[in-house]
Order: C-alpha cells, then sequence, then structure tokens
C-alpha cells in the first residue's frame, strides 16, 4: 500500500467512523469495497485515496484549505469535484429518473455526468461507488431499493460499457436486474448450462485451442473472450425476440489479425478444427452494417459441445468498432439501429476514445504507483446542464443566460421571466450559467419580453433559440395592434353607413376575405381602400343612370377615341380619372372601371383594388391605355406612393428627403408613424414615369435603419 493511501485511510478513520451511506452501509467500509473494485479494474491507489478523500471533504467546513497542505492541490481538487457529483446525484439523479421515463432524458443524465466532471477520472469512482452500493445491497438482501437499481441499469451500466469497463458493466446489469425481477432472474439462471466461473474456464481452454492452431498455420493474432452475463442475455432474447436456444453467444471468442486475408485464413481453421452451426454465419466484411461495422461473425462448438461465437476482423477494423461510429455500444444501444432503447450521439464517440485512453494511462501509473499528473482532461463541450428546483435536467447551449433557461423550459416562462436565483442567490438576468447549477425563475402574471433583451451588447440572451421566440413575441403583437386597428376602421364605416348589425364575418366574406381578421389586418396596413367598404355596404341603384348608358354606348360602338393621356376604346370625349388606391403612371398596365357619375376610373391591372371591383361587376371594367400619341404624356408629372419601412433614428427622415432631392424627385406628401421603433412612411413624389423609379428605390433602401422601400 502506498504512503498516500494509508495517509488517507488514516485521516479517514476518525471523521468518517459514525457515518453511514443511504443503504445503511458504513462509510468506511464503503470506501474499502471501493477501492477492492477500483484495484481489479487497474486503477492507481492515488485514484484509491481520492475516494477516501471525497467523503472527509463532504464533513470538512474549508475542505480544500484543510486537505492541500497535507494532501496536495491536484488530490485535493480531484477529491471534491468527486465529492460535488455525488451531491448532484443526490439532488437530481433519483427524481430525473422518477419523472422521466423518455430514454432521450435517461442520455442526458448520462451526458450531463460527463459534462459534470471535469476530471474524467470523477466518473470511474462514482461507478466503482455505485456498484459497491449494489453488492452491499444484494449481500443483505436489503428491500426497498428499486428506484436505485434501475437508475443504476439506466444510466450507470452504459455509462460503464462507454468507458470499456466489461468487469463493472455486467455486474452492475446482474445485480440490478437480480433486484428488479428476482424470478427472471433465477429462470435464466437455471437454463445455463453452467456456472459463470465454469464458462470462463470453458473460453480459457478454446482460446489456447485458437491460439495453437493459428500458430501452426504462421497467423499472428491476438485473441480475445468472455463469457456472455445473464442480463445481457435477457436483453437480447426480449429485443430480438428469441428463445433461450436461440442465443448462441453465450461464449464468445474475438480473433484481431493484421491483415484482410488473414481474416479469412482463420475462419479456414476454425471451420475445420471445429463444428460450425448451420445458418449462424454472416460476413460483414464483404457486406458491411449500415454504421460500417465490419467483422466475420460464426457459431461452433467447442470441445465439449457447447456453442460458442466466434468473431474475426483486422485490427482497423477492431479499432473503428471500439472507437468510430460502429463502437458496441453505438450500434447496441442506437434505438433506430439496435433494441436499446437508446439514442448516441457521434460526438460522444470520440469521448470514449478519450475515456479508455485515461483507464489504460490509469493502469500504467498502478504498476508504477505513481500519482496521475498527466491525466487529460475531458474536452469542451458545447453544452451545459442545469437543473430547475425540481430537480428536472434542462440542457442549454454553452453561453446561456437565466432567460435562456427559462425559455428552454416553456416559452410562457421566458416570457414572464423578470428575475432568476442561481443556487438559491438572486442574480442578474444575464449571469452566465454553469454545469449543475439550480435555477429558480421569478415571473410575472402577465407580460411579455423586454425589446433589451434582444441588444446583443447587453448579453441578456445567449441562445439563437432563445432570440426567435423573443422576436415571434414581438411580430404577434405587432399584427394584434394592425389587426386592432383595422377594426375599430371597419367599425366607424359600419356605423357611419348604419350597418352595425351587419357581422364581420359576412363583410369579409363580401369583400373577398375567408375571415374578419384577414379583412382587419388589410385594412390595419393600409392596403384596402375604406371607400371600397363604403361602396360594398351600399345598395345598388336599380334605376339606369347616366353612367350605364354611357357603358352601354361605349359597348355598342367599335371606335377608338382619345382625349388627354389616356386611351379609352370606344368613347370620345370621356371623363378619365388616375386612381389614387394605385396611383398609375406611364408604362404601368391599366385598367378601366366605369364608376358612377365620376366617368371612368383608371386602375393599374394589378391593383387590389380594380380586382376586387372586376370581380363584382365585370360588365364595368373597360379597355384603356396610355396614350402614346399625345405629346401631354412626355410633360405630365405623375403621382406615386412609396412606402418605406425602418428602424426609427433620429436624421431618418432627413437622410430620405436628401436622397429624393439628390435624384431631382419632388415630394407633394409625407405621411409617417412610428411604433415600437419602427417607422413606417408613405411618400407621394412626383415622376415623370415609372422606369426612372427602380433606380431611387435602390438609393433609398442603401439609406441606415432602412429595411424595405417599395411602390405601393
Amino acid at each position: 500500500m502506498s504512503d498516500i493511501l494509508s495517509k488517507a485511510i488514516e485521516f479517514s478513520k476518525v471523521l468518517l467512523a459514525e457515518k453511514k451511506e443511504f443503504t445503511a452501509e458504513e462509510v468506511l467500509s464503503h470506501c474499502d469495497g471501493v477501492c477492492r473494485i477500483l484495484l481489479s479494474i487497474g486503477a492507481s491507489q492515488h485514484m484509491q485515496a481520492a475516494f477516501y478523500l471525497a467523503h472527509v471533504s463532504d464533513v470538512l467546513s474549508k475542505p480544500k484549505e484543510t486537505l492541500v497542505p497535507v494532501f496536495g492541490a491536484e488530490l485535493t481538487d480531484l477529491s471534491i469535484s468527486t465529492q460535488k457529483i455525488f451531491q448532484l446525484l443526490k439532488t437530481a439523479g433519483d427524481s430525473s429518473v422518477k419523472q422521466v421515463s423518455s430514454a432521450l432524458q435517461i442520455e442526458h443524465v448520462r451526458r450531463m455526468l460527463l459534462a459534470f466532471s471535469k476530471d474524467l477520472r470523477v466518473i470511474m469512482l462514482l461507478l466503482a461507488s455505485q456498484l459497491q452500493h449494489l453488492k452491499f445491497i444484494t449481500s443483505k438482501k436489503a428491500s426497498g431499493h428499486d428506484e436505485f437499481a434501475r437508475s443504476v441499469l439506466n444510466i450507470f451500466s452504459p455509462l460503464a460499457n462507454r468507458l470499456g469497463i466489461w468487469q463493472i458493466k455486467w455486474e452492475m446489469e446482474d445485480l440490478s436486474f437480480r433486484m428488479l425481477e428476482p424470478q427472471i432472474y433465477k429462470q435464466i439462471a437455471l437454463k445455463l448450462e453452467s456456472k459463470r466461473n465454469e464458462r470462463e474456464l470453458e473460453i480459457e481452454h478454446l482460446k489456447g485451442e485458437l491460439h495453437l492452431l493459428l500458430s501452426t498455420e504462421s497467423i499472428i493474432a491476438e485473441i480475445q473472450g468472455r463469457p456472455k452475463n445473464i442480463y445481457s442475455i435477457v436483453k437480447k432474447m426480449r429485443g430480438k425476440s428469441l428463445g433461450f436456444d436461440q442465443v448462441f453467444d453465450l461464449r464468445a471468442v474475438r480473433i484481431i489479425v493484421d491483415k484482410l486475408p488473414d481474416c479469412y485464413r482463420c475462419l479456414s481453421v476454425v471451420h475445420q478444427h471445429f463444428s460450425p452451426i448451420d445458418d449462424q454465419f454472416d460476413d460483414y466484411i464483404s457486406k458491411p452494417k449500415s454504421n460500417g461495422y465490419q467483422s466475420l461473425h460464426t457459431v461452433v462448438r467447442n470441445h465439449v459441445g457447447h456453442a460458442v461465437e466466434i468473431q474475426i476482423r483486422t485490427s482497423a477494423m477492431h479499432a473503428h468498432a471500439e472507437f468510430g461510429v460502429a463502437a458496441h455500444w453505438v450500434y447496441k444501444e442506437a434505438g433506430a439501429k439496435g433494441y436499446g432503447g437508446v439514442s448516441a450521439s457521434s460526438d460522444q464517440t470520440q469521448r470514449m476514445a478519450v475515456l479508455r485512453q485515461l483507464l489504460a494511462w490509469e493502469r500504467e501509473l498502478s504498476s508504477e504507483n505513481g500519482s496521475n499528473r498527466n491525466v487529460p482532461e475531458n474536452s469542451s463541450d458545447d453544452r451545459i446542464y442545469a437543473l430547475t428546483p425540481e430537480a428536472s435536467i434542462i440542457e442549454l447551449s454553452q453561453g446561456a443566460t437565466p432567460i435562456d433557461f427559462a425559455y428552454a423550459v416553456h416559452t410562457q416562462l421566458g416570457h414572464r421571466c423578470r428575475g432568476a436565483k442561481v443556487d438559491g442567490v438572486l442574480v442578474p438576468l444575464s449571469t452566465l450559467l454553469l454545469n449543475g447549477q439550480t435555477v429558480e425563475i421569478t415571473t410575472v402574471r402577465e407580460g411579455g419580453p423586454s425589446r433589451d433583451w434582444l441588444n446583443p451588447d447587453l448579453k441578456f440572451i445567449g441562445s439563437q433559440r432563445s432570440k426567435s421566440k423573443i422576436r415571434a413575441w414581438f411580430n404577434f403583437q405587432k399584427a394584434q395592434e394592425t389587426i386592432s386597428r383595422g377594426r375599430e376602421l371597419v367599425e366607424k364605416i359600419l356605423q357611419r353607413e348604419g350597418k352595425t348589425s351587419l357581422k364581420f364575418e359576412d363583410l369579409a366574406r363580401q369583400l373577398g376575405f375567408d375571415a374578419a381578421e384577414k379583412l382587419f389586418e388589410v385594412v390595419g396596413k393600409d392596403e384596402l381602400s375604406l371607400r371600397q367598404i363604403e361602396i360594398s355596404l351600399r345598395p345598388a341603384v336599380e334605376k339606369e343612370a347616366a353612367d350605364d348608358k354611357l357603358l352601354r354606348k361605349f359597348q355598342s360602338t367599335k371606335n377608338h377615341h382619345s382625349q388627354g393621356n389616356v386611351l379609352v376604346v370606344g368613347v370620345d370625349s370621356l371623363l378619365t380619372q388616375l386612381s389614387k388606391c394605385c396611383r398609375p403612371a406611364p408604362p404601368d398596365l391599366v385598367k378601366g372601371y366605369v364608376t358612377k357619375g365620376k366617368g371612368v376610373s383608371v386602375h393599374r391591372s394589378t391593383c387590389a383594388n380594380f380586382l376586387q371591383l372586376q370581380t363584382k361587376d365585370p360588365g364595368r371594367v373597360i379597355e384603356v391605355a396610355w396614350n402614346q400619341s399625345s405629346a401631354k404624356i412626355f410633360d405630365a408629372k405623375y403621382p406615386v406612393d412609396i412606402q418605406i419601412l425602418a428602424d426609427d433614428r433620429q436624421g431618418l427622415l432627413r437622410d430620405i428627403s436628401e436622397v429624393f432631392a439628390k435624384e431631382k424627385i419632388n415630394v407633394i406628401g409625407v405621411k409617417t408613424q412610428s411604433v415600437h421603433d419602427q417607422a413606417r412612411m408613405i411618400f407621394t413624389v412626383e415622376i415623370l414615369d415609372t422606369l426612372r423609379l427602380g433606380k431611387v428605390l435602390t438609393n433609398v433602401n442603401a439609406v441606415a435603419g432602412v429595411t424595405n422601400a417599395h411602390r405601393q
């Protein structure tokens, strides 16, 4: 026993003498059991000492100040980190498993444990501790620990699998399964042809046979093997709907060679000296699995007639299977591709390679009785995990704040967030969250987010998802204000026309809208003329008016006559007027509409008002065109409306006016409105034709703050 371990044990005896674990096991006895487990997997005595000190740090008021002078900074940090993750389990572990049954949440717990451990050795200490708890519970035949066994089975045994510590993995699985389903455990145990130690002896005997046979053929190979544990057997039977007699890999051997041709040479040797079982051969080398996994699988009878699965692969295939996307834990646990019901992410695969390296270094260091001076830390993750006051786990991105946390829990919680406590301490909403912190959000009954949250300089938000939710809220509020304004305008028209009994839905359908809110929105945006609504509310005149006679006159003639700047087909000296709703100008495509008493109204062919009039009374639509033969058309100036949307700021109107002045565009009218720092402007300008308008709009869009400029 090293000096550091002996010193840690002596230091712990007095402080931990009266303490017990939740299983009623004495803490000192628990530490002794954990050290035996750590020793079995090759962990150094430095790590064993850290486990004793982790429990010591829990009872000290100032553990760092006390332990550093005696044991050094590194061992102290490892001990305190281990104790922190133990505290985390008390806070979140069991409650998370109880609250959430989904496999995704269980995976989050596993990833959270990895993320919370700055030093990855902490996870190894944690796994050994959980296994010792199981051993003590089963040895005492204690009851009432089903939830603990379930958490070990769902969370900790898969972590052991990922670390490659199969000794801990199969013990965790079998002990947990024995506690949860004792009857099935006994049934499978009885069906096994021999006890585990006998199966292990069979494996060792077969490895020796294979080594001798391959050496005779001058094939250099590494041979691995182990018997299958009971839980793994049950899991395979359930996952693939197999009977016990259909499970052929109760005993398994793996042969690893250097070159691809040696794989098939090994297969030939195996089939020559052992009896293969029919229909139990798979060539995943010539036909790899979808995840890239490659290997030869065959099942043969050993010297006593028991079935043994033999896998044959190259070193490169083995490395890919262990550390690449085809790693054992990936294809066994992947929900869509396996039967474990657990989704495994590809970024975790690379991390597992680092973890397995860590274990190897620990084994090397243990043989030298050295301290772990150069153990790598886990790579920085782009995710953090925070807890609600109810101990539910919330996954966030790095740089997340309490506001991001609130939106991750629920969108409405984010909207109504006004303050936050982190680990019981009131903090600003711009505080960056760390792994393992418990966050409590203070809310108001009603309200919404602040525009300041979107200011990148204030750093209230670290997540794009949160920003999108905030912007969506403001867009919704703006739309509701537009609808409310449109509703007020429509109500005033109905009152003025004496049509207050008319339902909004009926009016909307009359004007070609499928819902009243659509009508209110269009009216609120000034995209529908109020005059058009008035016309739709007034009854049709039964008697033939003077303009109706004019219409019949137009329809009966075939001559083309012109007066002014607009050519009207079929009518002499007909009064025409350019519509104010769309303000047509050459060379726009135009249409005419015979009005009641006001001659022909000239619209752009795409005008929304005109299209509605055309649908209502197509007989009043006439053909019109610009009179190219008239000299007046080249001298006339036409009013055109330009709508500009921009971020409101000082000097905006001046800058836009300067653009019009530079382009020698005469402005004859301006209407502005500012809501929530958003400016909406309508400029009425005079132009000779619309061909020049494109250049003007391009220059206006280039003004700072302008988001959109277009002709109405």
